[in-house]
């Protein structure tokens, strides 16, 4: 079947017209119909009624196979009956105090005991918040104000780091190996666009030029081993290793995201990588669905939130609700369970590669674990080693037009090139993936 951008988007439409009609009437009263820029997915959101185990049930009446879950956090899928089962014990037991209850260290325990690098933590409501904390805590132990991040890393919608993060083909200031930095919101401050040292990904010698420069006022390095943000991108262990001997000589606290990517390993994607690192920021799986963030790190840097020169509270902070979920979903995330999704990613990634490169189609699977990307590049065998080489040799109307056509089809991926695996999928869901993703390249690309 001949697959384009408007016939997928004319069937989409049509498909969801359910969504469509309660995205304009949301308007009148949230900007945007929705609180989440997210969530727009092609002309509108797509409305959930409910979800159970692997699949989303849309208010349109389709039941969607769910290759998103929110954005990497349902790992287990959705309404797990352990994270149920735990919420119902726990709510009648009152879920709003000014006072801790015991499941926040109980969570705290169960981090500490699979991150090696993180003694202490500190817990937030959002990964967003935690890096926020993870840049204080920096910034007090080394009594210096610049932060340094890779160009295209996303960590959070915070001034400090809403820097460089969504860059676009017409975007990118600098030249690749000294990237400029660029605020991607209006309503940031000039001195914090100044105070913000941009990094090529995999460029070590970029780095190590920029980051000497500026060692005598930059607190911190904050990255992720795998973005996911405008297009995956995998570090190499050798380039990461390199920055981690350079802050440690420098001075600068290496702080390592792991939101997304404590879905990859059962000791976090830093584990894999063997390299630790002072700071760690947590989010997403680690609540079990619910709001949860956390940064933990070595227990000296802590020393300045103990000794009250560092201030971190807020009212809702741990909660006791999100620690409950959480501890639920990481006793479910054994390392069997890891093992199963990373068989499925891994599957995913062989078959299809193996099959576009038969065909010799500019089409690929990338990334790592449970959490991958797909894209359609400029030639067949393209990599992709930073975000500048994802906006640039990647065919952004084909990525867009695949995912709805996958929403057409009954699946739902990130509409920016990515898909996220959980636990109750089946062989037989992946093989169903597989199969569609083949259709629609064909759709695509034979036109």
């Amino acid at each position: 079947m001949k697959i384009t951008l408007e016939n997928s988007l004319e069937r989409f439409s049509e498909k969801f017209k359910t969504s469509k009609e309660f995205t304009e009437k949301c308007k009148d009263i949230i900007p945007g119909a929705y609180s989440r820029v997210s969530f727009n997915y092609g002309p509108h959101a797509i409305y959930v009624e409910r979800g159970e185990g692997q699949y989303i049930d849309t208010i349109d009446g389709h039941r969607l196979l769910d290759l998103n879950n929110n954005f990497t956090v349902n790992v287990l899928g959705h309404n797990h009956p352990k994270i149920a089962n735990a919420l119902s014990e726990a709510i009648p037991k009152g879920f709003s105090f000014g006072n801790p209850m015991r499941y926040e260290s109980q969570l705290a325990e169960i981090i500490c005991d699979r991150v090696e690098s993180v003694e202490k933590i500190k817990f937030s409501c959002s990964a967003s918040e935690s890096c926020v904390s993870a840049i204080r805590i920096a910034r007090a132990n080394t009594g210096k104000n610049k932060i340094a991040k890779f160009e295209g890393g996303y960590h959070g919608f915070i001034d400090d780091l809403q820097i460089s993060a969504h860059p676009a083909p017409d975007r990118f200031p600098g030249p690749p190996s000294r990237p400029a930095p660029l605020a991607d919101s209006a309503g940031i401050p000039s001195y914090t666009i100044e105070n913000t040292i941009i990094l090529p990904q995999n460029n070590l010698d970029a780095c190590v030029k920029i980051l000497r420069e500026n060692a005598y006022d930059t607190a911190c390095v904050i990255m992720e081993l795998q973005s996911g943000a405008g297009g995956v991108v995998v570090l190499d262990k050798e380039f990461v290793d390199g920055i981690r001997s350079l802050t440690e000589e420098l001075g600068i606290l290496m702080i390592i995201d792991e939101t997304i990517t404590l879905r990859a390993d059962y000791h976090g994607l830093q584990g894999v990588y063997g390299v630790k690192p002072d700071l760690t920021v947590m989010g997403k799986i680690i609540g079990g669905g619910l709001p949860l963030g956390a940064v933990g790190g070595q227990a000296r840097y802590f020393q300045v939130t103990e000794n009250g020169q560092v201030h971190l509270s807020g009212t809702h902070q741990g909660h006791p609700l999100a620690a409950v979920a959480g501890i639920a979903c990481l006793e479910v995330m054994d390392e069997e369970a890891y093992d199963k999704l990373n068989t499925f990613a891994e599957q995913i990634k062989n078959e299809l590669n193996e099959w576009a490169d038969k065909k010799n189609y500019p089409f690929i699977v990338y990334g790592a674990f449970s959490f991958l990307g797909y894209a359609f590049t400029d030639k067949p065998g393209r990599e992709i080693k930073s975000h500048r080489d994802f906006w640039h040799f990647t065919n952004n109307d084909y990525i867009f037009t695949f995912a709805l056509e996958m929403a057409n089809r009954d699946f739902f991926p990130v509409h920016r090139g990515q898909i996220a695996l959980s636990l109750p999928m089946t062989g037989e869901d992946i093989d169903s993936f597989i199969h569609t993703t083949k259709e629609i390249v064909e759709g695509l690309l034979n036109n």
